[in-house]
Parts: C-alpha cells; structure tokens; sequence
C-alpha cells in the first residue's frame, strides 16, 4: 500500500471512529427502551383497583424496598441504620446513590416510587450513550457499532428456549429460573426493573478514560477516572473488583506482548487504587467489626443466588455468548503478537470475568453486570470480520451476489430477532403480573393507611411485627424497625420468619406471643389481610393490647411493652 493510500485509510477510519452522525440513531434507541420499559409501570398504575394502591415496583420488590429505607434514612443524616431488623443498631451504613437520591427528593418531594423512576431514566440515558462511546472506540464502522450498541441494548440469552419447556415437556415448571431471570448482564432487564444496576455500569467509564489517557499520553486521564471509580465505589463497591481486574488483565497483556513493562498503565492503575480504595476499605469495616452488618453480610448466602456454571452460561447470554467464544477462537487468544492495544483490552476484559464472575464470595454474581459490553463488541467483531465474508463468498459462489451492505443489514436484523425473544417474554409477563393486582406490587388502600399512621406516629427507634409481606415495606414508608423485612439485612432471618409464624398462629399460647414482644422490644402489632392468612379472628381477643388504629382490613396494637 502506497503511503498516500495508507494516509487516506488512516483519515478514514479516524473519521469512522467519530460517532457524531450517529447520536440520532442512539436517541431514538434510547427513548424507544424507555418508552417500552415504562409501560408497564404506567398499567400498574392505571389498572390498579379502586380498593389498591400499585406500589410502584414490578421486580425484586424486597431489595428495593432495602434501598428505599436507606434513602428515606439517608435524606436526613449521612449514616443510616439498619431498619430492617429490630435489634436496635447505630447508623453507620452509607451509599452515595441512595444518600444523593434522598436529599433529592427532600427538593423534589416525588416519593420513592418518583425517584425509582428519575433514576431508571437518568442512567439508561447515561449509560446507553456511554454504552455507544465504548463501541465507537472499539468498531471503526458505523453499522458494526450499531450493530454492537443494539446487542449490548437488547441481547438475552436462551432462556425462551426453558419457557417454551415450561409450557410443553416440564409441566409447569422452569427448569433454571435464574438463567432467565438473573438482570446483571442483561441491560435491558436492569432497565426495566433494576435501575441501580445500569447506574453501576457507569464503571466502564474509567476504561474509556484510560484507553483514551494512553492514547493521548497524559495521566490527568487517570485521575479523572480515579474520581469516576471512588464516586462509583462509594454506591456499589463490588464494581471495584471489576475495574481493577479488567486493567490489570490488559497490563498483563500488554507487558506479554511488549517483553516490557507498560509504565503508563501501571501508574494510571496506581492512581485509580490510591484514589477510589476507601469505599472498599470502609465496606471491610462495616462488615467485620460490626455484628449486625457481619451478620447481614452472612446472610448473603440466604438469596442462593450464584452464577450459573459454565455450560449455562450459553443459556444466559445465548447467541452474544457463542458468537464471542467464536471471535476469540478464530482469533487465538493465546497470540498476543501483532494483537493491537484495542484488541487486546477487549480480550482482556471478557476473559478476566470468566475469573471474577465465579469469585468464591456469596456476591460472585455481581460480577456478570458489564460483561454484554465486550461480549457484544466481541460478537460484532466475529460477525463482521469472519462469519460475513464467508457468507458474502458463497453467495458470490452460487450466482446471488447480494449487496455487501444488505447482507451487513439482514445479518444485523436477524442477531437481533434471535437475541430479543427471551426479553420480549420477560417483559411481557410484567403485564401478566401487574394483572393480578396481587402482593407485593399492589398494597390494600387500607394497608397504606396504616403504614402512613405508623409513619406519624412510631418513633425512629419502634420495633413494628407484622408478616414479611408488610414488614418489607415498614422501614421505607414509616422509618421504624421491621420485625421482619429481608433475606439478608434481618439478623436470623429464618428464625424470626418462625417466630412470626408462631406469633399469629391460633395454635401459640399468649404466654409465648408476651415472650416474643418482650425479647425483641416490639412496640407496634400489625393485623392486616397477609396476617389473616395465618392467624385467626380470636389472636387479636386473645391478647392485651392496646388498640391504636383500625380499618375495615388492618389493625393495629400497641404492644405496651
């Protein structure tokens, strides 16, 4: 190639690197998801009967209700307790998102469900933009960069293939739930439903900045990306890990590669530990020293929620997955010789979170949120840079010598017909859900009465009874202790469920029901439609309590204690 020739391809792919003719297309997308996302938010809303309130919340319902507690702490003072639970314990808890988003709505007065929603459409639209930066950086061609922002937007993995199961050989039954259900590493999922995931994603920020500091040379890059990781390990230390092992992969790489050390990479790393390490200083300290939030780091292990082993993870991520291990294959992952530096960070990145997504910590599934980026980049590459070509051959071969850009565009469309089905059905069962109008997305008029007169009049420090199914939602909407609230952040989980259980049985003794409140300082007894399932008219007769508040459905007592 002439040096002419080699200074216009030059030109060009610099040029093609520069996404600005391109931000349209990514605004369209971006309102295109929010719009789908918030539909059915909107029929919960809409639908709700006359005798119930929609909460809100259409997934996970009890960890976010835990965040939603530490936002309503949080909007008063810097460090929170742990509502969750009653055992009295001091605030020491902190999160910079739940702690930003509190004082927020201190201004804006939305609620938690309002703020759900500021944030759900504040990181989408930060992270979809991120998201296209990233593949910009990486795919010189505008449709591949497209093609590679649209799979990291939409993909999902096979798990239509375990619903269809359901319905047809299983009777019924999901076989793995979790590899349909699991939101880290599904974007459109964390969209939907776990907006704080899309939040952290931001994490891949830092990349860009180093990749764009080395680049240009300058370490000022660095530091700025040591800003974004503190203020991103300050909201979920977790991704910490990720970003530490993700740059140390590719300086590992790269000194292989280069038989020397890349002094620019390891000062740029240097920098982003010494200034972004205190968030994960300060989780160690909370969770060592102290016995509640040891306890609730324990009860991790309670969600049994764990990455799925590695022949499942074809069921995750589906066709991103095999279309990347396709790309490195072809690629030779061990030939790092002539392997250039955007490359090789690609590389680095997919295969370090085969390390750290099975990380022998309770929290390893964490560590799948940000993994569709390189796996979509990677998938895009293979599609483009093998599979393509070789179609393009054969049809030549046969006569039917289609348009390169038409086939660019049909293979495009068909990755994203194949990868949408199992987000389609996730997203369509949310309907289904809301339909019921059932617990816990839906409340009774009457429990939400209640709750807000709990809000008026329990003091910080009360201890509130009641069935999980409400418990979940005393620390958030009233700011008093849950007897029972959530899998993790109640100490002894389990054997507060029985004593719950054993409290409204018919069957317990008043003696034991004293017992229970006078160990555990609860000062507030709620009576609702959760409880009735479990305890009979004659509980509430049986006991001397003191009558504070009543509706048609819900009860409460002051336990006098």
């Amino acid at each position: 190639m002439s040096a002419l020739k080699t200074e216009s391809y030059l030109i060009q792919t610099e040029k093609a690197q520069k996404p600005d003719g391109d931000w349209r297309f990514v605004s369209l997308i971006i309102v295109l998801v929010l719009t789908l996302t918030s539909l059915p938010y909107l029929y919960g809303y809409l639908s709700a009967p006359p005798d119930k309130v929609f909460m809100g919340m259409m997934l996970d319902v009890p960890d976010h209700l835990q965040y939603f507690s530490w936002m309503r702490e949080l909007s008063q003072s810097n460090l929170a307790a742990n509502k969750l639970t009653p055992e009295p314990n001091d605030p020491v808890f902190f999160n910079l998102l739940w702690w930003g988003l509190g004082r927020l709505n201190n201004l804006l007065g939305w609620g938690y469900a309002g703020m759900f929603q500021l944030l759900r459409v504040v990181s989408t639209i930060l992270f979809l933009a991120l998201a296209y930066r990233m593949c910009a950086w990486f795919l010189a061609e505008r449709w591949q960069r497209r093609t590679a922002f649209l799979i990291i937007t939409f993909t999902s993995g096979f798990g239509w293939v375990l619903v269809v199961l359901k319905y047809t050989l299983t009777r019924g039954e999901l076989l793995f739930p979790m590899d349909v259900y699991v939101a880290e590493g599904n974007t459109f999922l964390s969209i939907l439903g776990y907006p704080h995931f899309v939040a952290a994603l931001l994490y891949i920020y830092v990349f860009d900045l180093v990749l764009r500091g080395e680049k240009a040379g300058r370490l000022r890059y660095a530091v700025f990306a040591g800003v974004v990781a503190l203020f991103l390990g300050w909201q979920h230390t977790y991704d910490l890990i990720i970003v530490y092992g993700v740059l140390g992969a590719y300086i590992l790489l790269k000194a292989l590669r280069e038989r020397r050390l890349p002094h620019y990479l390891i000062w740029s790393l240097l920098i982003i530990g010494a200034l972004s390490f205190s968030p994960a200083l300060y989780s160690v300290w909370l969770t060592t020293p102290n016995p509640i939030w040891k306890e609730v780091l324990k009860q991790f292990a309670n969600a049994g929620v764990y990455t799925p082993p590695p022949p499942r993870l074809v069921t995750l991520f589906g066709l991103t997955f095999l279309l990347a291990i396709y790309t490195l294959l072809r690629d030779n992952p061990l030939r790092l010789q002539g392997v250039g530096d955007n490359d090789l960070f690609i590389r680095g990145w997919f295969l370090v979170s085969f390390i750290l997504v099975y990380l022998p910590v309770d929290f390893q599934i964490h560590m799948l949120n940000g993994w569709q980026v390189p796996m979509a980049i990677l998938a895009t590459q293979g599609l483009f840079k093998y599979i393509l070509p070789g179609v393009h051959k054969r049809l030549r071969r046969t006569g039917r010598d289609l348009p390169l850009q038409s086939l660019h565009l049909a293979a495009s469309a068909v990755v994203l017909v194949l990868i949408l089905p199992t987000n389609l059905y996730l997203w369509a069962w949310r309907f289904v859900e809301l339909s019921r109008h059932d617990y816990p997305y839906y409340l009774y008029q009457d429990e939400v009465a209640a709750l807000k007169w709990l809000e008026q009049n329990a003091k910080p420090e009360d201890v509130v009874l009641s069935s999980l199914t409400i418990g979940q939602y005393v620390p958030a909407m009233t700011g008093a202790h849950a007897f029972l609230a959530h899998w993790a952040q109640t100490v002894d989980f389990y054997e507060k469920s029985k004593l719950v259980e054993e409290f409204y049985s018919p069957q317990s003794s008043q003696q034991k029901r004293q017992q229970i409140l006078r160990e555990y300082g609860v000062d507030y007894i709620f009576f609702g439609p959760t409880e009735s399932l479990i305890y009979s008219n004659d509980t509430q007769s049986d006991m001397s309590l003191s009558h504070e508040f009543s509706t048609k459905l819900v009860s409460i007592f002051n336990s006098d204690q």
